[in-house]
């Protein structure tokens, strides 16, 4: 699945449900979810700045795929990791960077998230194409 698919899905499943306080909780849902994040990544290099949650990113990059590792203290942000990683994760650097990231719209997360979560928001999808961006020049 690509990660134009993978967000096509993504606002196929949000449309099951019926008004915003269904859809926060499925993305908290998805944020129990996660994998585990090492304690030894807790780090200052990893944690994202702009959130006002305490959140941390780490990547590997594999075969051309790069791998996103992720973790908050705060529930609703840690749904928001998983919805990024669903769209970017196991991705080519060229596919992380041509995949515009609409679900913000689509899925009505610019309208419905507060300014503060927006930004952790943004502060970690600006993360990821950083990385894609380094990656793809390696």
């Amino acid at each position: 699945m690509s990660a134009e698919e993978a967000q096509q899905e993504l606002v196929e499943e949000f449309e099951m449900f019926d008004n915003w306080m269904d859809r926060y909780q499925y993305i908290i849902d998805m944020g129990k979810q996660l994998p585990a994040f090492p304690e030894t990544w807790k780090i200052e290099e990893y944690k994202i700045k702009g959130c006002q949650s305490n959140v941390w990113m780490n990547h590997e990059k594999q075969d051309g795929q790069l791998t996103f590792y992720a973790t908050s203290d705060a529930a609703i942000v840690s749904g928001l990791i998983a919805v990024l990683l669903r769209i970017y994760n196991e991705r080519s650097p060229a596919e992380i960077r041509a995949a515009e990231p609409h679900f913000l719209t689509d899925l009505g997360l610019d309208k419905h998230l507060s300014p503060t979560r927006s930004n952790g928001l943004h502060a970690m999808l600006q993360r990821i194409f950083q990385v894609a961006e380094t990656e793809a020049a390696d």
